[in-house]
């Protein structure tokens, strides 16, 4: 059972904020959904997006400039939150932005006291993909999935991990390599402890070198991002590829940093991407 929040139209088609109580992170969980103009009964492929630290789905829904661009190419786009959130759900005991609220790392997390509402790669893998097969007119046999920074992360992951759902991975400004950045450290120690052979399986770079393909991978980073050099590491990604032979576009774009400003200055290239892989 889900229930609507609001729904406003845009481009000929509907935007949606929607709640749900999720198994997943025993918690209420918001998500949205831009469905485009329908012209039939054929469903629609499916976009998922995933955000970075400190972010909601709002971020995307309301600065990411995707809906003119979805109901071109008759795509459905779904955000869903970063964390799970509430009354009695554990955050960073320091009050850090870059551990827990609002930085779930898209990992099911095994540590106490976490590991009952921190299961968000569950929610998204799982979960979320059956409430959008239930209530939307979605063709979950077309799935792909993008996402920023942190959201870049778990989009390359979950598509590294389920190569066979995913048609199409694209990511804005992803932390490439986490085991070996100071945010991945902290997240994946925190939320599955010192077991270092857990750690590999939520990090792209590892997932590579361990024998996870992809059939090709456009990323985005912005030569200005402050946070490039010691977070993103997109250099660790580039040699993984190469190494191992996935067609890899890593544009680095001049003169951007890490903001939704770069971001939805290239959405419309990435969905592009998606959608001709989508409908191939």
């Amino acid at each position: 059972m889900i229930s609507t929040v609001s729904l406003n139209r845009s481009h000929g088609g509907v935007q949606g904020v929607y709640r749900h109580d999720s198994r997943a992170t025993g918690t209420e969980m918001t998500f949205s959904v831009f469905v485009p103009p329908r012209p039939g009964a054929v469903g629609f492929p499916v976009v998922f997006f995933l955000s970075g630290l400190t972010c909601t789905h709002a971020n995307v829904t309301e600065k990411g400039e995707f809906r003119r661009t979805c109901a071109e190419l008759g795509l459905i786009l779904v955000a869903p939150d970063t964390s799970p959130r509430g009354e009695g759900v554990p955050g960073d005991p320091a009050g850090a932005y870059d551990f827990g609220l609002g930085a779930g790392f898209y990992v099911d997390a095994t540590q106490e006291p976490f590991a009952r509402n921190y299961r968000m790669w569950t929610y998204v893998t799982a979960e979320l993909a059956d409430v959008i097969a239930e209530h939307f007119p979605a063709d979950m046999e077309r799935q792909s999935i993008c996402g920023h920074s942190m959201g870049g992360h778990g989009a390359l992951t979950i598509a590294l991990t389920h190569p066979d759902r995913y048609r199409a991975v694209s990511a804005f400004a992803p932390i490439a390599a986490p085991s070996l950045a100071p945010w991945g450290i902290k997240a994946l120690g925190g939320y599955l402890g010192n077991d270092m052979s857990a750690w590999r399986r939520h990090d792209a770079v590892a997932l590579i070198e361990d024998g996870a393909r992809l059939r090709d991978l456009l990323v985005d980073v912005g030569d200005a991002d402050p946070f490039l050099a010691e977070q993103l590491r997109p250099e660790l990604l580039e040699h993984a590829c190469a190494t191992t032979g996935i067609p890899l576009n890593l544009r680095r774009q001049v003169g951007y940093d890490h903001s939704y400003y770069f971001i939805s200055t290239f959405m419309a290239e990435h969905l592009h991407w998606h959608a001709a892989r989508l409908k191939a």
